[in-house]
């Protein structure tokens, strides 16, 4: 039987009310009659089930063959033969196109009959509902040919308690880190030794950056800080270096090689490094046509949530055309949260957030099932605030139950056929683009912003601003390994390119403008999938709104 029955089970017992595990989804694909087999497996769950296991089906199984053994009195084994179905298929017909940093392919699948926005339930169809008649896709998918490993996963590792000591541990591993990859560049020393070293010396610190400023001159003084101490840095203003202190956020790892003063109190910069991606960087690749979806920013619950636009997305992951998107990779704001923003209430659908990670779950069980699905949390999570952010609680993790879908920390690098894809929700591209220039990082261009994060190697690089951070063992944020994917959302704009052939894509968003969004001049690019295939790390963007 073709692995497309694989889809068709699940959602049969999704329309049941059931949740199952991959291993029950097989056994039933593999029984002589699916159909019978499903029936009996749900009629064989104990009443307070939510999900169909392994167990239920070889239950079902063992009584259904004995029934065989055992007719009723009318010869008639006692087991219902209901049928089950699958979405429509080819309900959109459009093309698509590679995309490249230069290039901006999207194919419109806005549909024209296009579905109610009420919340779907297990037990009530939407007008989406498929029907026995429905063609289905011929769904090619083979699991075993599937290879994917989530790594940086801090969830339930979380050892700080918000000391000082433990903020001092996570910037001494940030430096460390860093600095390791500075190492290979320049000839450092550290700022102990440097104050020890006669004027007129060539030197090279590396260091965190404890202070940027302006003088009265127009340089700039750059103070850096390592494990030894600090020590400052002048950048003459006609060295030729404006360009690279525009970008200097504090925090961040550097490197500054020139020549310390006749006094030996300063070093005069003549170079400044970033961690940075190596231009040589290669990007893996899968060694098959398949492709990812990479979405964020759902916020099911907010009133402004685009049902007709995820409706339509979730019809055509069930087309031929879709064949190849094994993945999905959501890169958090599952639900709208509560009590994220002043007056949010009077913009919620949904006011309980359990009940919004309910009606969450029930779309997702839109998606085929046998997606594999991994997604991070954002901040309009339930989750706390400051990052890295653990996966949701065990509560909302039993409510999410849904094709086995992994929910691991944010940030989180997932490693997909041969291809690293770094996710972060993306909440320190607001400090980007507040401190940086328009030209090197706006919200028209969120992936401008992105790539000063790929050069400094770290996802939220400046402590005390907007974006919390808590103290870790481990700095979870650091870009140790280089990312052949850097997949973000939070800033509802769509954006990708390339950086030293790192392709980075912001996904995005599901919720058309809220009155909050108004107010803060935020008009967002909703309803749009970018389809990576994985083969090539070409991308396509579809619209569904």
């Amino acid at each position: 039987m073709p692995l497309e029955s694989n889809a068709r089970i699940a959602k049969a017992l999704a329309e049941r009310g059931y949740n199952a595990e991959r291993e029950a989804v097989t056994l039933i694909a593999g029984a002589a009659d699916p159909a019978a087999a499903v029936a009996a497996a749900v009629d064989h769950a104990p009443d307070e089930a939510l999900r169909i296991t392994a167990d239920h089906v070889h239950e079902a199984t063992a009584e259904t063959e004995r029934s065989a053994v055992s007719p009723d009195r009318n010869g008639e084994s006692p087991v219902e033969t209901g049928g089950y179905s699958t979405r429509e298929a080819g309900e959109t017909d459009t093309g698509s196109a590679a995309a490249t940093a230069d290039a901006d392919p999207v194919a419109d699948d806005s549909r024209s009959d296009a579905s109610t926005a009420d919340t779907p339930t297990a037990d009530t169809p939407t007008a989406d509902t498929p029907t026995a008649d429905t063609p289905t896709a011929d769904r090619s998918r083979d699991p075993d040919l599937r290879d994917l490993e989530v790594g940086n996963d801090m969830t339930g590792r979380s050892t700080g308690t918000g000391e000082y000591a433990d903020f001092v541990t996570t910037f001494r591993d940030r430096y460390e880190r860093l600095s390791k990859i500075l190492r290979g560049r320049v000839n450092h020393r550290p700022a102990e030794a440097i104050a020890d070293m006669p004027g007129g010396s060539d030197a090279a610190i590396i260091g965190l950056v404890n202070d940027v400023r302006s003088t009265k001159s127009g340089h700039w003084l750059v103070e850096l800080e390592d494990t030894t101490g600090t020590f400052p840095t002048l950048v003459m203003k006609d060295k030729g270096l404006a360009d690279v202190v525009d970008e200097i956020l504090l925090d961040e790892c550097l490197a500054v090689e020139g020549t310390l003063a006749d006094d030996a109190g300063i070093l005069f910069a003549d170079s400044l490094h970033f961690p940075d991606v190596p231009r040589t960087h290669s990007p893996g690749g899968a060694d098959r046509h398949v492709q990812a979806a990479l979405i964020s920013d759902v916020h099911v619950g907010s009133d402004e949530f685009m049902a007709d636009a995820w409706h339509g997305f979730t019809d055509w992951l069930h087309t031929p055309e879709a064949d190849p998107v094994e993945y999905l990779l959501l890169a958090g704001d599952m639900v709208e949260g509560v009590g994220v923003y002043p007056d949010q209430d009077e913009e919620l659908e949904i006011v309980d957030i359990y009940e919004q990670y309910e009606v969450f779950a029930e779309y997702l069980k839109e998606v085929p099932a046998n997606t594999e699905i991994v997604m991070i949390p954002g901040n309009h999570d339930a989750v706390r605030l400051a990052e890295p952010q653990p996966g949701v609680n065990d509560e909302i993790r039993s409510i999410m139950d849904v094709h086995d879908a992994q929910i691991v920390s944010n940030p989180a690098t997932i490693s997909v056929e041969g291809v690293e894809v770094l996710m972060y929700h993306g909440v320190s591209l607001d400090e980007v683009i507040a401190e940086l220039p328009e030209e090197k990082a706006s919200y028209d261009e969120p992936h401008k912003a992105m790539y000063q994060l790929l050069k400094k190697r770290h996802v939220a690089p400046q402590f005390g601003g907007h974006t919390r951070v808590a103290p870790e063992e481990r700095d979870y944020l650091v870009m140790e390994d280089v990312p052949d994917v850097f997949h973000t959302g939070h800033v509802h704009k769509l954006g990708w390119g390339k950086y030293h052939n790192v392709l980075a894509v912001n996904s995005g968003c599901w919720q058309a403008q809220t009155d909050f969004q108004k107010s803060v001049n935020i008009d967002p690019d909703a309803g749009y999938a970018p389809i990576l295939d994985l083969d090539t790390l070409d991308m396509t963007v579809r619209k569904f709104s």
